[in-house]
């Protein structure tokens, strides 16, 4: 790939597939280890609310959903569930994600979960796209790679 190329610094998928294998199944697994646990994070919040959280549960979910993926994707370029699964997000330069794009990238992909066709859109490009990237990371210019493959 040239530089001039929108994603240079990501491994090319037709050389490097590795970086990209199994990533779509990874990354769903990981989405699912990652909805427990913030479901577990929101029960103990409204235990500790008194149970008044649950008065404004929806927002409640949001709220921690938002903060667990921004914190630990800025620290790991990986959600907990992502890291289980050895897969971390890289920028379009191939580097980890920093504080500002964790958030861009958290709020980019609550807006596309939150409605059915970008949603839709985004599984069936992930499983199609040759860096199995979903709406959000072709947004963004990110990609989930496999960790145990080493830029």
């Amino acid at each position: 790939m040239s530089m001039t190329e929108p994603l240079w610094g990501l491994p090319n998928p037709e050389t490097h597939a590795e970086f990209y294998e199994d990533v779509a199944a990874k990354r769903f697994f990981a989405w699912l280890v990652d909805m427990v646990f913030i479901g577990l994070i929101t029960a103990l919040a409204v235990v500790l609310t008194a149970f008044t959280g649950l008065f404004f549960l929806p927002f409640l979910v949001l709220c921690v959903s938002l903060i667990y993926r921004t914190v630990s994707i800025s620290r790991h370029s990986a959600t907990p569930g992502m890291r289980l699964m050895s897969i971390e997000f890289r920028t379009h330069r191939g580097e980890k994600f920093d504080t500002a794009m964790a958030l861009l990238h958290t709020v980019a992909y609550t807006i596309s979960v939150s409605m059915v066709l970008p949603q839709v859109i985004s599984i069936i490009l992930m499983m199609t796209s040759s860096r199995r990237q979903g709406l959000t990371d072709m947004f963004l210019g990110t990609a989930a790679v496999n960790k145990a493959a080493r830029f």
